[in-house]
């Protein structure tokens, strides 16, 4: 038998004790149930949450309180030990300002009698002149009917009373449902300045009735950016039913500006591998949120579980194949500038990057993954499914194009992208809205997003087959 020389004994065990050479067990399922129960067991998340949301608040972009995140997620990631990178990007720096609505007038008015209307500006929204605008009201449920009735739109305020559509919501069709309703506030009001309106209101993108506006991006140009906002779904029906007994009036104030752009940052936290260490697993979420609520769900939570999906590798000492890339991306509410900013530095770097997952569903239950990958592909993760089904989260379904905000780029070059499937019957009673806070988050359904997050990531950090570039294979 040859003996091993003591020197080289030595040098090994003092080797493997500081961690220069950390092995990996790999996607043995024995593995993957201690990266699973060990996410499971740990409120890390919520405690980093609770810091996000509590200590600083809104989160808009080109705010103190995106600034403050920034620093705030850096620090947190280096104290996992994780290699912290701060890539610059340019980000919109829009401010709300006042904002007010009231009808003035109507058919059945009793004297003295106006009625306030709970709005929110959109953001990019213009301002109206300082002491206001008082015009008329034109209610429309399409823009079908918007073009029908083109020659009344000048000098008239456009309300767009479509509702959202709960029914769709409650069916585990929420996107699709967001999808109707958001189509009427990016692009309504540049539709309706187009035409000649001086201003434009959206019926609220959300299914709670409880007379609360729902913020969120429009597209209007530089040239026509008249004021434009969401009113909450009760004054959208009052309006509606208001109109339709005679000629409705109404003064409006919003008094939003746009500055100069700001300088923000993407954060990413590297957590290195081992013999594959140049091929990158992302795991992400957007840092930004809007400047209503403190941005629990959107998409604090999506940051703060793919961070702990670097905590959860850590407590169990165990170090993936591939690097696992945490990035905390700036600016998707408003403009997407810190994943274009990414895709531009990595841009001769795409065949390196093996996967990327983003959350940005809300912290609602996790019941899989969804995933655009080739067909073939799909049988390889069966043993990640096997692993997750007694938490209840072994649905993992394909599709051919996710269409996340900030992995669209990413996806388009052929990287396989995921994102959790999870339960969004309620995610828009609260989206975009003052409501959006910690106490809607439920501590459970957060442990198991992180489960289903650091799971995933660990498995495809340590992947034998390759997934395949399924974009570039169409």
């Amino acid at each position: 038998m040859t003996r091993t020389p003591l020197l080289l004994t030595i040098l090994a065990s003092s080797i493997f004790a500081h961690g220069a050479f950390a092995a990996t067990p790999g996607n043995d399922p024995a593995a993957l149930v201690k990266v699973r129960d060990a996410a499971l067991a740990s409120d890390w998340a919520y405690e980093r949450l609770a810091d996000m949301t509590d200590l600083i608040g809104p989160r808009l972009s080109g705010s103190a309180g995106e600034a403050a995140a920034v620093r705030q997620v850096a620090d947190a990631m280096r104290k996992l030990g994780a290699t912290v990178t701060l890539e610059p990007v340019k980000v919109p720096h829009w401010v709300r300002g006042q904002e007010t609505g009231e009808l003035v007038d109507y058919k059945g008015r009793p004297d003295g009698v106006t009625q306030r209307v709970v709005l929110t500006a959109l953001g990019g929204s213009g301002a109206t002149p300082a002491a206001g605008l008082n015009a008329q009201v034109i209610v429309v449920r399409s823009f079908d009917e918007l073009k029908a009735r083109a020659a009344e739109v000048k000098g008239r305020i456009v309300l767009f009373d479509v509702p959202f559509d709960q029914l769709m919501a409650d069916r585990g069709l929420a996107g699709p449902a967001y999808g109707q309703g958001s189509n009427y506030r990016s692009n309504g009001p540049r539709i309706a300045a187009e035409l000649g309106a001086v201003a434009a209101l959206v019926r609220s993108v959300g299914g709670a009735n409880y007379r609360i506006a729902h913020t969120g991006a429009t597209r209007l140009d530089d040239k026509a950016r008249i004021p434009a906002a969401a009113v909450s779904v009760e004054d959208a029906m009052l309006m509606s039913r208001l109109a339709a007994r005679g000629p409705l009036a109404m003064r409006l104030s919003l008094t939003p500006k746009t500055h100069p752009d700001a300088d923000s940052f993407n954060v990413i936290a590297d957590f290195p591998g081992t013999d594959k260490a140049d091929e990158i697993v992302i795991v992400s979420g957007h840092l930004d949120s809007w400047d209503l609520g403190t941005g629990a769900h959107d998409d604090g939570a999506g940051v703060t579980s793919a961070m702990a999906v670097v905590d959860t590798l850590k407590k169990l000492d165990f170090r993936p194949r591939r690097t696992i890339r945490v990035i905390a991306w700036a600016n998707e509410e408003n403009g997407t500038r810190g994943a274009r900013a990414y895709l531009e530095s990595n841009k001769d770097k795409a065949e390196k990057h093996f996967a990327a997952i983003e959350s940005d569903n809300g912290a609602g239950r996790p019941f899989g993954m969804r995933m655009s990958v080739g067909p073939q592909a799909v049988k390889l993760f069966a043993p990640l499914q096997a692993v997750l089904q007694p938490m209840g989260a072994g649905a993992f379904r394909r599709e051919d194009v996710l269409g996340t905000g900030d992995l669209s780029g990413l996806e388009q070059a052929g990287v396989p992208s995921f994102a959790p499937l999870v339960d969004t019957s309620t995610y828009f009673h609260y989206h975009h809205t003052a409501a959006d806070t910690l106490d809607k988050v439920n501590k459970e359904d957060l442990r198991r997003h992180v489960a289903l997050m650091a799971s995933t990531a660990w498995y495809l950090a340590n992947m034998e087959e390759p997934i395949g570039r399924w974009s570039l294979a169409r």
